[in-house]
């Protein structure tokens, strides 16, 4: 017999080395290498069933990119519009989704309700290793979906799903988890960093060579990423996580990675008795409904993805009776945060050095644009001297470390949001400010500085 040929892959960076070691030399982690056993690849090829031939076989011959161009890859709606937005578009035949989230907040929920739309038009299989399909089925009749056309498998090797999905030929296959899945062709446990890279090769591969669509739920770390190595994300073809507070029925659906549309597109849903419900004007559940001005609060239009939505911040300024005080941030950089509060200082004329400085996103929502930082300093202001700001306000612009408020993209398309929304003061960067008024009664009011911009709104 041959020797077993071994590796040890962080679990971090994905990193692989040739003997184990305390510190991974990639990314400088501790503890992190599990050990894997290699193969050699095997070469297969297979037809697309759209007919075009894409396998590790016809990749081995040159072909000019004015052929392939051409092709471009059929999209098939799944009846759930939030989740194909997500997508780019809908479903792409081939395609490999791993779909994360922590625990009961909606991914099998969300996947199931897909199946049932897409019912007869695409057939589908829920492969689950977790629960038995009693409570699968029970499931399906408490979100009231069809069940005909739905089928399911409990079963946990990969070889015999693959065997079963080839007798089947179904569409789109769902497997729940890809941590409960194991492979006859290693002895590690289910779970462990080979198993789950081995099987989620192999089910990649099925999925380029039948052309079936695969969802792939993954479990969830303590810090928030997808359990197992590194690599299974760079594996699949798109990485889409669920978020939200554990308190909130609201839950956000957004993509990390998509080579099939674009990225960090949000899709927005409500938990309800019947599962989740698609929310498709999600600016209005970002938006708190005060009865009257409210200092302390800010509306800033953010984009995500190709959506613009319409976010509410709110700052909570108070004496310290600490030393240092303390900065605290939910939905954005804490970092970014102290950063823009020297800004205040030094180019603004507003200290709070001496104060506790809490900020909010409303709804659950990161923002991770630039766009939040004017909204962010006037939540600010308005908290300290306890002065709101104009009602139908919104603002948006990066602030720059001299005091310069810069402009940031798709400017139009924020003044649209607000606009549509009864908005009728716009506080934006001048690069922002359009060349003509057409977004009726929204007065747009471009400023240079950060100065300028706090004497506008208060």
């Amino acid at each position: 017999m041959s020797k077993r040929q071994i590796a040890y892959v962080c679990t971090d960076c994905g990193a692989e080395h040739n003997k184990w070691q305390g510190q991974c030399a990639a990314c400088g982690a501790w503890n992190t290498l599990a050990e894997i056993v290699l193969k050699p690849a095997r070469v297969s090829a297979g037809k697309h069933r759209s007919g075009y031939t894409g396998t590790a076989a016809s990749a081995a011959g040159i072909h000019a990119l004015t052929e392939i161009a051409t092709y471009e890859s059929p999209r098939t709606l799944t009846g759930i519009a939030e989740l194909d937005r997500v997508l780019g578009g809908g479903l792409v035949q081939g395609s490999v989704v791993l779909v994360g989230g922590d625990p009961g907040i909606g991914k099998s929920t969300l996947l199931l309700q897909m199946l049932g739309a897409l019912g007869e038009r695409l057939p589908g299989l829920y492969v689950t290793g977790e629960e038995s399909l009693a409570q699968v089925a029970a499931r399906g009749r408490r979100l009231g979906l069809t069940m005909e056309p739905l089928q399911g498998l409990a079963e946990t090797c990969v070889e015999r799903i693959l065997e079963q999905a080839i007798q089947s030929k179904p569409d789109a296959l769902v497997v729940d988890s890809i941590q409960t899945l194991w492979t006859e062709q290693l002895t590690a446990a289910p779970g462990s960093v080979s198993q789950v890279r081995e099987t989620a090769a192999q089910l990649t591969r099925f999925a380029k060579e039948s052309g079936t669509c695969i969802f792939l739920v993954g479990h969830v770390t303590k810090e928030g990423g997808i359990a197992g190595p590194r690599v299974l994300e760079h594996m699949v073809d798109a990485v889409l996580y669920f978020e939200g507070d554990s308190g909130s029925r609201f839950r956000v659906l957004r993509a990390f990675k998509n080579r099939f549309g674009a990225v960090n597109e949000l899709g927005v849903f409500a938990m309800g008795d019947t599962g989740l419900r698609e929310v498709p004007n999600p600016s209005a559940i970002f938006l708190s409904s005060h009865t009257g001005p409210t200092s302390g609060s800010a509306i800033m239009v953010t984009r995500e993805g190709t959506r613009p939505l319409l976010v509410e911040v709110q700052a909570l300024v108070d004496a310290s009776p600490l030393a240092n005080p303390r900065r605290v941030s939910l939905g954005l950089e804490q970092n970014r945060l102290a950063m823009l509060l020297a800004v205040l200082h030094r180019h603004g004329g507003v200290g709070v050095y001496d104060q506790d400085v809490f900020i909010n996103v409303v709804g659950g929502i990161r923002v991770q644009e630039t766009a939040a930082d004017l909204p962010v300093l006037l939540a600010v202001v308005s908290s300290l001297r306890d002065r709101p700001l104009k009602d139908k306000t919104i603002a948006f612009g990066e602030v720059g470390l001299s005091g310069e408020i810069r402009p940031v993209p798709n400017g139009e398309e924020r003044l649209k949001e607000a606009a549509s929304h009864g908005f009728v003061r716009a506080i934006v960067p001048r690069g922002n400010a359009p060349k003509k008024a057409h977004f009726g009664s929204l007065q747009v009011l471009a400023v240079d500085r950060l100065a300028d911009a706090l004497q506008v709104a208060l």
